[in-house]
């Protein structure tokens, strides 16, 4: 690992779309949302509100989004550029994610994973998600998809958008 750098977590805008979309095309090759897709995302708000973690030079590492409902939110995305995984970047989304649903009063949070995605399911548990139901087949390829489901407390995860310190 490199020298730590300044990231910031922060509302995702319309200008960050051709990076989170770049992003999204080498992340999900089989699956990926279209910049189309990103735009209607976007224009969703308020119930959607998404969050981008961008370093000091305004480069993109990874996005994450919710879909909130008044007593659960939907973890639509959590995504962290490839080369940078492994840093601790999906802690900081996840846990931004965490503390905007508790701010607006969600009760508690669900997700799909993939059950081959090893990484993200233990990153899931440790954030306090419990598997709750197997979706067969939902992914490309067959693969099926892990629903899990965390309740959600007024105390959130103390992780909140401003600047941090990672390594990478």
């Amino acid at each position: 690992m490199s020298a730590p750098t300044s990231a910031v977590v922060r509302p995702m805008r319309w200008t960050d779309l051709p990076a989170v979309s770049a992003l999204e095309a080498r992340l999900f090759p089989e699956d990926a949302w279209s910049t189309g897709s990103w735009w209607a995302e976007l224009a969703g708000r308020p119930r959607r509100d998404y969050v981008v973690l961008g370093d000091s030079a305004g480069t993109v590492l990874g996005y994450a989004g919710l879909d909130l409902a008044p007593d659960v939110a939907d973890v639509m995305t959590v995504a962290v550029d490839p080369d940078r995984q492994g840093a601790g970047l999906g802690r900081l989304l996840l846990g931004a994610l965490v503390d905007r649903a508790t701010a607006q009063g969600v009760r508690s949070l669900m997700l799909e994973v993939r059950a081959d995605n090893a990484p993200a399911i233990r990153l899931y548990e440790r954030h306090g998600f419990v598997p709750v139901h197997t979706r067969r087949g939902y992914y490309p390829g067959g693969v099926d998809a892990l629903v899990m489901r965390r309740d959600v407390t007024r105390q959130g995860t103390g992780v909140l958008p401003g600047e941090v310190s990672v390594d990478g």
